[in-house]
């Protein structure tokens, strides 16, 4: 075996390993959930515990096309992007049943739900007191 060959067995190998050390490298790395408190949609993540992403993932693949995208944080606020197909007088009967799903599977806790129109703007948000077992519809001004 000649040198040139010998050299270049041992380049490629050695490309190999660093390719491998990059790119492994890169695949692990984590994001960091953000930690302010006014959470917006152009930070969406299915949810930001295991719980929360299960129930972010099922919230869409259950609405048959009525929610595009769906996240829950700190397992008591779940934010749904409604699709064309609802019609604004749906809006609050969505929210509610969403609400009434969410507490199911977050019991015990104040929880808010809050729906994004297509363009992502916010346009109702439910709360939920556990106490009083009230809802409290809110909209933007």
């Amino acid at each position: 075996m000649t040198f040139f060959q010998r050299s270049r067995r041992w380049l490629t190998a050695l490309a190999l390993v660093l390719l491998l050390t990059v790119t492994t490298g890169c695949a692990t790395a984590t994001r960091e959930a953000p930690t302010g408190t006014n959470i917006g949609y152009e930070q969406l993540q299915r949810g930001n515990s295991t719980a929360g992403q299960t129930y972010g993932d099922w919230v869409v693949s259950a609405a048959q096309g009525l929610i595009s995208d769906a996240y829950v944080r700190d397992n008591d606020k779940l934010g749904v992007v409604i699709s064309d197909s609802v019609r604004p007088s749906e809006v609050k009967d969505l929210s509610r049943s969403l609400l009434q799903g969410f507490r199911q599977s977050f019991p015990d806790k104040d929880l808010k739900v809050l729906v994004y129109a297509p363009d992502k703007e916010l346009i109702l948000q439910a709360n939920y007191d556990s106490q009083t077992r009230q809802v409290e519809y809110e909209q933007p001004a």
